[in-house]
């Protein structure tokens, strides 16, 4: 069943009836059992690996990638992911959470610099201040989101739990215990007796400030602007051991102050909340795929949100394009080429025949891309886009010979496209780039004929690269597509891929390529 946009709109209108548990998963079931680590196997054939190192790159302390190697399964744990990415469009929203995501990496390099240091009541101030810092944020937070109008389920259950989270009583404690306690440090006032290498404490005594009257002496010998000679201490350079003896003799002065500093320490050692913490982390799955869309926003290339349906293979997008591509050529101000395409009613397999450099494997890719987007909850390159949620996903592109596996290039095509023949579904994506270019002509048709009508009887969807023209015209089910040059000067390519039949010259241009016969390469050959 594919959502309507109705439906989309009123899933924030049952927020109520659900408690928050994560900002990335609707249900908690929505986990996968077995969270995959490493990247699924055809992330670098669609260059999916590249498109997440760019996304997640400058954010490896949230460890974002699993979330990216991890797709959803339903199509209601899309919607939710969905929802909360059109509230973040919201400009307002988007940088009160960055403004919290900020103030949370402050507080985490406090208590670190708490764990770092040597001495105990330094140790102690690193942390009430990361206390402090993290319920400011807290509470700032809370704030902004009572500020903006939130429409998504997950973002107004998110603001549920952080105003029950934010009144509870172990909240309040938390923050009203590590104000006083910073309140009484600052008012201590001692005095230090420096005799040689000898050093005293005592309590401050309401003495004699001779600072004003030594400033105002030598006011009026003052020329122009004095030369200020203070050191400046980094606040995190560590307190050395002359520091940490003054400091425990001042404890041992205001001994019922250091003693209520300790306790609040021992007794708030875990006083992050799991599920704040969890949302700090999670959220920045949007904020660094909104980041990363800004680049081509920029560029004038556009993303949609995609319909998508588990049971609908009638699928189609408009304007799309190869983000890992498409990010290079913006970095060199080179243009980028948008594509289109669809399948209606029976229509399964797309074969893509054409010169070689012409953007069929681009295109292959993109496709890939855009299913694979679209299952995660985030927005895909296009205009518009219908798209199916697939089970699994299978990549079959050309490889280098491995020795180590003692099968030869035809052999190791054969055993890698039965594997997923024998795995796929009718519920599966699969894409094929370049089989059986390691064969003749006429044993490359009979085996790419094979393994199509094998893919035909699954109903699948499918991408074909090839070079083999009479493969565009097996079956109705099958559509054919052509990468496109100039019809003036066919050794340049448009990079467009057009659905018409194939023209027949694919595999004759690529031999000739092979064969240095082209044009080209002859006038090179034979020049004096």
């Amino acid at each position: 069943m594919t959502p309507t946009e109705k439906e989309l709109e009123s899933v924030a209108s049952h927020a109520n009836e659900m408690s928050f548990r994560s900002i990335l998963f609707e249900e908690s079931g929505d986990r996968n059992s077995q969270e995959l680590l490493e990247p699924p196997p055809f992330f670098h054939d669609l260059n999916l690996d590249q498109i997440v190192d760019s996304i997640t790159s400058g954010r490896e302390e949230y460890n974002l990638k699993p979330f990216f190697y991890n797709r959803l399964t339903d199509l209601a744990g899309i919607v939710y992911r969905q929802q909360i990415m059109r509230d973040l469009e919201n400009k307002s929203l988007f940088e009160s959470i960055k403004s919290f995501s900020g103030q949370m990496r402050v507080m985490r390099g406090h208590l670190t610099a708490a764990e770092n240091r040597y001495y105990k009541y330094s140790k102690e101030r690193w942390f009430l201040d990361a206390v402090e810092i993290y319920c400011e944020a807290v509470k700032n937070l809370l704030d902004d989101l009572n500020r903006v109008g939130l429409n998504s389920r997950g973002m107004l259950a998110f603001r549920e739990y952080l105003a029950q989270y934010a009144e509870s009583s172990r909240f309040k404690t938390l923050l009203l215990e590590a104000k006083k306690l910073k309140s009484d440090l600052s008012a201590i006032k001692y005095s230090l007796l420096i005799n040689g290498n000898r050093i005293s404490v005592r309590n401050y005594e309401s003495e004699i400030d001779y600072s004003m009257i030594v400033e105002k002496t030598f006011s009026k010998f003052k020329q122009g602007a004095a030369k200020d000679y203070d050191v400046k201490l980094s606040t995190h350079s560590g307190m050395g051991h002359v520091e940490a003896k003054i400091l425990d003799l001042v404890a041992q002065l205001n001994p019922d102050i250091f003693q209520a500093l300790d306790d609040y320490c021992a007794k708030n050692k875990g006083h992050l909340d799991e599920t704040v913490i969890n949302f700090d982390r999670e959220i920045q799955f949007y904020l660094a795929y909104m980041d990363y869309m800004q680049t081509f926003d920029r560029a004038g290339l556009k993303f949609c949100y995609p319909q998508i349906s588990d049971t609908d293979k009638n699928i189609s997008n408009c304007n799309g394009f190869d983000l890992a591509l498409a990010i290079k050529l913006i970095r060199e101000n080179r243009t980028v080429v948008c594509n289109n395409f669809f399948l209606t009613n029976m229509e399964r397999i797309f074969v893509i025949t054409g010169p070689n450099q012409g953007g069929k494997t681009t295109f292959a890719r993109s496709f890939g891309q855009l299913h694979y987007l679209a299952s995660l909850g985030c927005t895909v390159p296009g205009t518009e886009a219908r798209l199916f949620l697939f089970d699994q996903f299978f990549t079959h592109f050309e490889r280098q010979e491995d020795i180590t596996n003692l099968r030869g290039k035809l052999q190791d095509d054969l055993f890698r496209i039965h594997q997923i023949l024998t795995q796929a579904t009718p519920k599966s994506i699969v894409i094929i780039n370049e089989i059986f270019s390691s064969t003749s002509v006429k044993d490359g048709v009979y085996l790419g004929r094979r393994v199509l009508e094998n893919l035909l009887q699954l109903d699948l969807l499918c991408v074909c690269v090839t070079f083999l023209d009479e493969l565009s015209c097996l079956s109705e089910k099958v559509v054919s597509l052509v990468a496109a040059v100039v019809p003036d000067n066919p050794t340049l390519r448009t990079y467009r891929i057009e659905r018409r039949p194939a023209d027949g010259l694919a595999y004759a241009l690529a031999l000739a390529e092979k064969h240095r016969l082209t044009y080209d390469r002859l006038r090179e050959r034979l020049r004096p």
